[in-house]
């Protein structure tokens, strides 16, 4: 099941600048929309949901909560050259979390999309540039 797609959903503060923000910075390529409340984009087999406040994800919990954008889950994105993904990202004026950290699995930095949700760009280890 290779072409089998992985479902993704973000609570995004507006659909449009998510859209543009993953299309221009990350090679999404949109798949439907319905905005302001939804669109999708996907990158291989990541379907990224992006649901704005007023879609059906975004309806209050039957505590009061309501789903906003943010917190510590996120995506995962592999890349073979984290330095110069920063610096391209960085030049582009995106939001980071951090520095670029480095464990035995590899490197890895936290940034952020317009609504505050995190990204993770990863290097394995041994994972030169190409």
């Amino acid at each position: 099941m290779s072409d089998e797609l992985v479902n993704v959903r973000y609570m995004v503060d507006d659909v449009d600048e998510a859209v543009v923000f993953y299309t221009t910075h990350f090679g999404f390529t949109p798949r439907s929309s319905a905005a302001p409340a939804f669109a999708d984009v996907v990158r291989g087999n990541l379907r990224l949901l992006l649901s704005g406040p007023t879609s059906s994800a975004g309806r209050p919990m039957p505590d009061g909560r309501t789903p906003e954008p943010g917190g510590w889950n996120r995506i995962h994105l592999v890349v073979d050259d984290i330095a110069g993904e920063v610096q391209r990202l960085r030049a582009a004026g995106l939001t980071f979390r951090n520095d670029v950290v480095s464990g035995p699995g590899g490197r890895q930095i936290l940034l952020e999309d317009p609504s505050g949700n995190p990204i993770e760009l990863f290097q394995p280890a041994g994972r030169s540039r190409k």
